[in-house]
């Protein structure tokens, strides 16, 4: 589901790709529709992408990270049509979909075995709400990817190649604990790696979401994204989530959908309507 500029861009944009929450188990790319819209009024190509799920396709955790991999090479192999800058391609999501998109920046392998491995599937930054990155017998998912979970747990699996993130939590969040955020971002910063952390007060997990608490946290976090992909130099100009919440306008952005069919191949556009 493609969200893209009204403007035309006069250098190649950039793009970032939202995965949806909902424990690898299910989920919508609706969730990240606002997300996506606005920054697509600022000049990013957004996407919040498909990728098979357990309820939906039975399929295991691995396979989540190896769709959200496959979408993110599929945007840098396809940049020049699409109009993005193959080297600012962002990944991004929520929960079990923040896991997946720290995955895509920090883990080794699970990639479909049929993808073309000379283009490179690690985003060039991360914007990470309440992700589930912690997936050691202290942390999320344990009991499902324990055969797995040293390859698997983004915490465990960060190196000199992982990109720039921003990371959001609510002081109340329950599936991560308060130590292993300060964790990534410490780890990040040993290797000298941009990494914010913003961790609210009061705010439990899914508060980041557009119509949570009259939008607080989606102004809050949208505004701290929106600096955060400044301060790469992928957008320009002030925030105006303020007045995206109260316009609630699409900016002329134009929602495409790209199906991913088995998880391999992305294929097609078609207009939502």
């Amino acid at each position: 589901h493609v969200f893209d500029p009204s403007t035309k861009a006069k250098k190649p944009m950039g793009a970032i790709v939202f995965f949806f929450g909902g424990a690898w188990n299910k989920g919508s790319p609706t969730q990240f529709y606002n997300h996506s819209k606005y920054l697509a009024q600022h000049g990013i190509l957004a996407i919040s992408a498909e990728y098979r799920t357990r309820n939906r396709d039975g399929v295991q955790p691995s396979e989540c990270v190896k769709d959200a991999k496959a979408a993110i090479r599929y945007v840098r192999k396809h940049a020049k049509e699409l109009g993005v800058d193959p080297n600012r391609i962002a990944s991004g999501g929520g929960s079990a979909g923040g896991h997946v998109a720290a995955a895509t920046g920090t883990v080794k392998g699970f990639e479909h075995k049929d993808e073309d491995m000379s283009i490179s599937s690690r985003p060039n930054a991360m914007v990470l709400f309440n992700p589930v990155y912690d997936n050691s017998k202290n942390g999320y998912g344990y009991d499902r990817v324990k055969d797995y979970w040293k390859e698997f747990s983004p915490l465990h699996n960060i190196d000199k190649n992982t990109p720039p993130a921003i990371v959001f939590f609510g002081s109340a969040e329950d599936k991560v604990k308060i130590p292993a955020m300060k964790e990534f971002k410490a780890k990040m910063k040993s290797l000298g790696i941009k990494s914010e952390l913003t961790i609210y007060d009061g705010p439990g997990h899914g508060f980041f979401n557009y119509g949570r608490d009259g939008n607080k946290w989606f102004l809050a976090t949208m505004t701290e994204t929106h600096n955060f992909l400044k301060t790469l130099g992928w957008i320009t100009g002030e925030a105006t989530v303020e007045a995206y919440i109260g316009k609630k306008s699409d900016g002329g952005a134009a929602a495409k959908r790209v199906s991913l069919f088995d998880g391999k191949t992305l294929n097609g556009w078609d207009v939502i309507k």
